[in-house]
């Protein structure tokens, strides 16, 4: 006697299924959203590695020449050697700006410490 009417039961049981496809579909959605947002976030962390030619890099190794595919031909600092290695093992360098003695800095706009 609970589903005597076949009919009914049927269109009941439809609907059920449009329900759940629904909420499926939303599911899909919201992870859809999730993983452009962190992978937004993950991609405005990653810093540029743009490398020209004859400056310097990794150390005081200066970069000769970029080749196609990520080589890169790095050079010693006296030019005595050359070498090639992947460009995502070059890291930029960042030396120590020395100031002679009697220069002023001026500090106006600089980030408070």
């Amino acid at each position: 006697m609970v589903n005597f009417d076949i009919k009914s039961a049927a269109e009941r049981r439809l609907i059920q299924l449009n329900e759940l496809d629904k909420i499926r579909h939303h599911a899909y959605e919201n992870s859809k959203l999730y993983k452009e947002r962190t992978k937004a976030y993950h991609d405005s962390k990653i810093l540029s590695r743009l490398f020209k030619p004859k400056t310097r890099y990794f150390c005081p190794f200066i970069v000769k020449e970029i080749r196609p595919y990520g080589a890169i031909v790095l050079l010693t600092p006296d030019g005595s050697r050359e070498f090639t290695v992947n460009e995502q093992r070059v890291k930029h360098y960042w030396a120590k700006a020395t100031i002679s003695d009697g220069h002023i800095v001026p500090l106006d706009g600089a980030p408070p410490a």
